[in-house]
């Protein structure tokens, strides 16, 4: 039979006379124990034959032995010099089930819950574990959730412990606003946090329930954002989340208060310390006057003051920010004042949590180690660079007193998480027809933060075997060495020529300032060609008939890049020049050349995005020649509003037909803008224009094409395209539609006015 567990207390049984009166018993009979013994009753009553008690002291003697919680009841009887002591046990718990669950699995709950089988029935407890259990479902937005408690009665003092849920239906965020922004809009500050709207993807989007703990964090999201930004008097001044009467939706709003925005105004570097040159500090400051202020600009500055005063042997000396404010003008004054710190060590760095990955991948994301002077800032920042490895789901740092008060401790407690992934999928393209992929990558192979990855792709115009491994710090130091092996069967994507080529790439890349790397590499390839007996020229069938082709080449790529040093939100620039020279035991000699510089900034509150892109490439030979397989080929990725090869030189017929040459030049520049198109941000949808002109040109001059065949687009000829996108945050991944319509293209090219991809972020 089930009852509920409010059902089990008992009432004490004392006589009824006046609290002044008091016994005296020569002996204690218990009764109804089974498993706890007489004596472990009697530590708890406190009484003994012959000890004279009073009637409060018999009551206390009933609330200890009640409040063991050993007892479902308990009653003291005198009976003249006897003192019978009657106990009912609570019973054992025999099994524990749940029901009504769908939601959440049985063997995630029974780590909930701290009643256990085998062991003493407690009402308390099971109240307890049906709180944790709901709270579990309020953590899936689920706050109609009720979990109720009951007890089937078994044999020899067993029950069965049987939570009953139900689970309710998830109560979803109708709708998130905001009261007393100006500077940016609803729609912005809805992309800052993390609580979405419920839209028509509530299905797949789980960030659309209502959850305490994750508007805490939009509140804290919010504050960064207005920081980074200048506006330093920014604050919350209340949430309110409104429950709908079905209490199956939440409509939320953020009370805020944005302030003025603040630029930097001066800034100086102070110290009365006699070792200190405070104009070498003074130059190597980069942050400067008329910025908008951020913390982080702020950070950036000390974290690089520090590493000078440590480079210049200035042990413990610590920056210390000052920020003075300019009503007037709306500036904030920056002092760093150098001083002298305790002179506190690092005993030691322990490390927990990590069943798998080894030590020294999360020891060496500190630049300190043990007896170096400690430095909270630095600790800081190392957690930082902890949590970006990706490899943990929490990561905890904290320095704590070591064995002497002038020593401290540093911990790290890490919680892993998957790493790895494997795949399969299958894919269509009017170009490449049907195609089978797998692949397999896992960023911390054997726990050495080391990656890995190999990708098998086949279609019916393409083979791919693809393989690449990198070593992140070798010898422990911001150096990365790699290698990266490809093997490719194709018939160039539909054209009448099939193509076989393999590559090796061993490569270095190291840092060179604070947003530069460089990256150096050897390259060996091997190619080969072999012309069907539908080509319309003779260009490629005399390429054809070079045969296989071994290169051999060194190269380098620097590449700068804003982003690393995240010092703006709003603006973001990269560079990438490099270069590959062959000749290192190959059959040719050749210099290839690339450059790419990119610009992005956010206009009108940031809500449109301006993206400018110009790149180029240059192929040049001394010894041998270039073939289609070497030279530049227009893809729509890299300029839209054409197909694969689809302008640039062609070797044309009588007739018109045409093949693609490729030419071993092109230049593209690209501008785009993104901006919302009035629908709600929940559905992800956003559009985009753009501008797109290229030229791919210049062809061998040692063939020739098929008699009565010639060569056309040789020549730098620009096209143009505008065109249009849309932009979509599916649940299969950042997806982008582009709509494109050349303005001028030459006869023989080929348009393409669709194409789909997935978006990639810059």
């Amino acid at each position: 039979m089930a009852v509920g567990l409010g059902a089990a207390t008992a009432i004490t049984v004392v006589p009824q006379a006046a609290y002044a009166q008091a016994y005296s018993f020569t002996t204690v009979d218990v009764q109804g124990n089974q498993r706890v013994e007489v004596g472990t009753i009697l530590s708890y009553a406190r009484i003994t034959p012959g000890q004279r008690v009073s009637a409060g002291e018999l009551n206390d003697a009933y609330q200890r032995i009640l409040g063991s919680g050993l007892f479902e009841s308990v009653e003291l009887v005198p009976q003249g010099n006897t003192l019978v002591v009657r106990v009912v046990e609570y019973p054992t718990v025999n099994r524990i089930a749940f029901e009504g669950n769908k939601r959440i699995k049985d063997e995630d709950l029974a780590t909930i819950v701290q009643s256990q089988t085998r062991r003493v029935f407690s009402p308390r407890v099971a109240e307890d574990d049906a709180q944790k259990i709901s709270e579990a479902y309020v953590q899936q937005g689920r706050l109609a959730a009720r979990v109720t408690p009951k007890v089937i009665r078994r044999k020899d003092n067993r029950i069965d412990l049987v939570f009953e849920i139900f689970e309710g239906g998830v109560s979803e965020v109708e709708r998130i606003g905001f009261v007393g922004n100006t500077v940016y809009s609803d729609r912005r500050l809805r992309r800052v946090i993390d609580t979405k709207q419920a839209g028509i993807l509530r299905a797949i989007i789980k960030k659309d329930t209502f959850i305490e703990d994750r508007v805490a964090f939009d509140k804290q999201l919010l504050n960064d954002f207005y920081m980074a930004r200048g506006y330093v008097d920014f604050r919350i001044t209340g949430v309110n989340g409104e429950l709908a009467q079905e209490r199956d939706g939440y409509f939320v709003t953020f009370n805020v208060e944005e302030g003025q925005q603040f630029r930097v105004g001066q800034v100086t570097v102070n110290s009365d310390l006699p070792d200190v040159d405070v104009d070498r500090f003074q130059r190597a400051i980069k942050l400067r006057s008329g910025v908008v202020y951020s913390p982080t600009r702020v950070e950036t500055e000390i974290a690089r003051l520090e590493k000078l005063a440590v480079r210049e042997g200035l042990n413990f000396v610590r920056v210390d920010p000052r920020v003075d404010r300019n009503d007037r003008d709306l500036t904030l004054d920056v002092s760093f004042d150098l001083v002298r710190g305790p002179r506190i060590f690092v005993e030691r760095i322990d490390i927990e949590g990590n069943t798998t990955t080894v030590d020294r991948v999360i020891r060496r994301q500190f630049d300190t180690v043990e007896g170096d002077p400690f430095n909270p800032r630095a600790i800081r920042e190392s957690a930082e660079r902890i949590r970006a490895l990706g490899f943990f789901k929490n990561v905890d740092v904290n320095a704590k007193e070591g064995s002497t008060p002038q020593q401290v401790v540093v911990d790290v407690n890490v919680e892993e998480q998957p790493t790895g992934s494997l795949s399969f999928g299958a894919s269509y393209s009017s170009t490449g027809g049907f195609g089978a992929t797998a692949s397999f990558s896992e960023r911390n192979f054997l726990g050495r933060g080391q990656a890995l990855s190999f990708q098998i792709s086949s279609a019916s115009a393409t083979k791919n075997y693809g393989f690449s491994f990198v070593e992140p710090a070798v010898f422990g130091q911001d150096l990365a060495l790699g290698v990266t092996v490809n093997y490719s069967e194709t018939n160039n994507l539909g054209s009448d020529y099939d193509t076989t080529s393999g590559l090796f790439r061993p490569f270095v890349e190291f840092p060179v300032s604070d947003n530069g790397r460089l990256q150096l590499r050897y390259t060996a390839g091997v190619s080969e060609i072999a012309a069907g007996g539908s080509l319309t020229g003779g260009i490629i069938e005399q390429e054809a008939t070079l045969g296989r082709r071994v290169d051999s080449s060194l190269g380098y790529t620097y590449t700068w890049d804003t982003k690393r040093a995240g010092l703006s939100p709003n603006n973001r620039t990269l560079i990438e020049f490099g270069q590959d020279f062959g000749g290192l035991g190959g059959d040719t000699n050749f210099v290839k050349t690339s450059a790419k510089a990119v610009a992005q900034t956010k206009v009108w509150s940031e809500e449109v995005t301006l993206r400018a892109t110009v790149e180029g490439g240059a192929l040049s030979y001394s010894k041998g020649l270039s073939r289609v397989t070497d030279r530049y080929q227009i893809q729509p990725s890299l300029m839209r509003g054409f197909e694969y090869g689809g302008i640039g030189p062609r070797e044309v017929d009588a007739a018109g037909n045409s093949d693609p040459l490729g030419g071993n030049y092109y230049a593209v520049a690209k501008f785009e803008a993104e901006f919302p198109i009035g629908l709600p941000e929940e559905y992800g949808i956003s559009g985009g224009l753009f501008y797109d002109m290229g030229s791919v040109w210049g062809v061998n001059s040692g063939v020739s094409p098929a008699p009565g065949n010639t060569v056309i687009s040789s020549g730098f000829d620009l096209r143009h395209v505008v065109g249009f996108s849309v932009f979509w945050d599916s649940a299969l991944g950042p997806l982008r539609l582009d709509f494109s319509e050349p303005l001028k293209k030459q006869k023989q090219d080929e348009a393409k006015n669709f194409n789909l991809t997935i978006s990639t972020q810059f």
